[in-house]
């Protein structure tokens, strides 16, 4: 439990790791409480696609310990992530453009229908349709065709794509790797809408992202990384320039533990 009484959906605790004589993490703790969204912030090379994948299960942590919703956990493959509850949506997103929207979401793990349509392997495809609509109405999506190919869709609305699929498999908590990189005003708006209803909604938010401006919208806490150590974290209140000088080191322990 944290200070507050209240048991974090994701707790890391002196978390270190290497590759080969790169220190890519080192001693880190970072948590994330639910209905909270942090934001995970430093310059290139400072540790937090590091430190996304060991929580994904792409790479395994050499040193300390993961709890998930006060259990310590082992979290050696994407499998094990998912299956707690930990889901990632990469900047690639890695969707289908040929495929519309109901297609991607299920892509994987197509529902089959009941009945002969069971033996026959036959798609509930009225079942999915219905799923993927109530989904996207929950989270009050902008897009209004889910039979529209995502190849057609802006980036905003290929985002919008990405996370609904993440929330399919009903996860605890959702990374979002540079969720407005490279989106326009308004479509960085829409996904930045959608980060704070997951956060209405319950979900723990990790956003990773270089745009401070977006990082002030929606982060409760921003917990800086440099070096692979943690540097600084920050509340709502901090200023843009404490957050600059702790990722650029220029602050002298600004924030640090």
């Amino acid at each position: 439990m944290n200070a507050n009484g209240s048991t974090p959906v994701l707790a890391l605790k002196g978390v270190s790791k290497s590759f080969g004589p790169v220190q890519a993490l080192s001693d880190v703790d970072f948590e994330v409480q639910p209905g909270e969204v942090v934001a995970l912030v430093g310059d290139n090379g400072a540790g937090k696609s590091t430190l996304v994948k060991t929580i994904a299960g792409i790479h395994t942590a050499d040193e300390g310990t993961i709890s998930f919703e006060g259990n310590e956990v082992t979290i050696t493959s994407p499998t094990d992530a998912v299956h707690l509850g930990i889901a990632t949506v990469y900047q690639d997103l890695a969707l289908c453009d040929n495929l519309d929207v109901v297609e991607n979401l299920f892509l994987g793990r197509e529902e089959t229908g009941d009945g002969p349509a069971a033996v026959l392997h036959q798609l509930d495809e009225v079942g999915m349709e219905k799923q993927t609509g109530e989904l996207l109405e929950n989270l009050a999506v902008t897009i209004t065709d889910v039979r529209a190919e995502v190849g057609t869709m802006s980036g905003g609305q290929r985002q919008q794509v990405a996370i609904a699929r993440s929330l399919l498999g009903e996860p605890k908590l959702v990374m979002l790797d540079e969720p407005t990189a490279a989106l326009g005003v308004r479509q960085t708006a829409q996904v930045l809408e959608l980060i704070k209803r997951l956060r209405d909604r319950g979900y723990g938010v990790v956003v990773i992202s270089h745009n401070l401006a977006d990082v002030f919208e929606v982060a409760d806490r921003i917990f800086v990384l440099r070096l692979g150590q943690k540097a600084g974290e920050f509340g709502r209140d901090a200023s843009q320039d404490q957050v600059v000088g702790a990722i650029t080191g220029a602050s002298g322990n600004g924030g640090k533990r």
